[in-house]
């Protein structure tokens, strides 16, 4: 069976934005299934329509399956994996820019603290997500200019994820002039494979 790759973009995203391209084309390279589905209503996200979204596309997940989030995808994977069947294990998880403690937006009109508040306030349940990951790694700049570092807190002490810090990378998107990201690519190669040298230890 294929390794099946799915990749969430942000709020307001798309699939062709900054480095989601080139991930999807090194990725399916090394014959992997990837997947970059467009979230209903970027603009205004919500999560009664980005979590059956993303059902949809997976169909039935199990541990070929893989995920990278950017930013608000990263949330909206956490809350997808929430509602998996006890005993379902996906692959592994890449957050990317991801939050969940608070957001720093440039502007605070009306659309956009509904939309911040109801993901920021939205209950996620931290153990739940984490039974469904073999591991995860959470992908941070240390001058993303909408999500803090501090919500790397939620990340290593809830989700047990692998915290890197990148140098400089804004909020990795393609208006940062960021089209490739390879560590995301390293990460997801590492994952796999730890995955294929445990089945061969077990």
């Amino acid at each position: 069976m294929k390794t099946r790759v799915f990749i969430v973009h942000g709020w307001d995203g798309h699939p062709e934005e900054g480095w989601f391209p080139w991930l999807k084309r090194e990725l399916e390279y090394m014959e992997f299934s990837v997947f970059v589905p467009q979230m209903p209503e970027a603009e205004n996200p919500k999560i009664k329509n980005w979590i059956p979204k993303i059902t949809e596309a997976v169909g039935e997940a199990d541990e070929n399956t893989y995920f990278v989030g950017h930013s608000m995808g990263c949330q909206a994977i956490a809350r997808y994996l929430e509602t998996l069947s006890v005993g379902t294990k996906v692959g592994g998880v890449i957050f990317v820019a991801g939050f969940f403690k608070r957001l720093t937006l440039e502007t605070n009109s009306k659309e956009e603290s509904g939309v911040e508040k109801e993901w920021l306030e939205t209950p996620v349940d931290f153990k739940k997500i984490k039974s469904h990951m073999k591991r995860s790694v959470a992908i941070f700049s240390d001058n993303d200019p909408w999500v803090p570092l501090d919500n790397q807190d939620d990340y290593r002490s809830k989700l047990d994820s692998e915290i890197i810090i990148e140098h400089n990378r804004g909020h990795f998107s393609g208006s940062n002039g960021v089209k490739e990201l390879p560590i995301v690519l390293d990460k997801i190669l590492e994952l796999k494979e730890n995955k294929y040298s445990k089945n061969l230890q077990s």
